[in-house]
């Protein structure tokens, strides 16, 4: 009980960190809620009265500076033009997401997981199972997370890493993180 503990202080003191030093950079595309979505794959279904999108094998999705690939598919667009996008991988190769981030930088967040969903509506990314998101500035790596489960909010700019609910404690580390000191990294503004 007492490692339990220990173990979840650890975990709400990385949160607090992650929030803290992601306070004063950029933000995702504003332009990229107004683009249109490009798709490709190998067999797309489309019941255009329910909005709803179902695609498959080989999938490839652009919307602005938005990527994600994987092999089974749904985009599911709201009344107000939103759009919810979940995307599966396969047992050998994971979905994957990039996100140019707004500003002059040349900076990105690129995650994979074996399910990846993406809330248009409030810019939530969330990569499941075996997740990995990381921060590139330059195409160098600024910071990188490792967990079951990556929720990245990009409106305010928060990560949230957690562990399946089956998780025991031998399995530790449940989360990992690398996250390179702000005043290495020289953000263009």
């Amino acid at each position: 009980m007492k490692f339990q503990n220990i173990f979840l202080f650890r975990l709400t003191i990385l949160s607090i960190a992650i929030t803290i030093s992601l306070h004063q950079t950029a933000h995702a595309e504003k332009a990229d809620k107004e683009q249109p979505i490009i798709l490709e794959a190998e067999k797309v279904s489309v019941d255009d009265v329910q909005q709803i999108y179902d695609l498959n094998q080989e999938i490839l999705l652009i919307k602005g500076s938005i990527v994600i690939t994987g092999d089974v598919g749904k985009i599911k667009v709201d009344p107000e033009g939103y759009e919810h996008v979940q995307v599966d991988g396969t047992s050998n190769v994971a979905a994957s997401f990039r996100q140019r981030r707004e500003g002059s930088s040349d900076e990105y967040m690129q995650g994979i997981g074996k399910n990846i969903v993406y809330d248009a509506r409030s810019e939530l990314v969330t990569l499941t199972d075996n997740a990995i998101l990381k921060r590139l500035h330059n195409m160098q790596l600024v910071d990188e997370l490792h967990g079951w489960k990556i929720e990245y909010e990009d409106i305010k700019q928060h990560y949230h890493v957690t562990s399946p609910n089956t998780q025991t404690l031998d399995g530790l580390p449940i989360a990992r993180s690398i996250l390179s000191p702000r005043s290495k990294v020289i953000l263009d503004k």
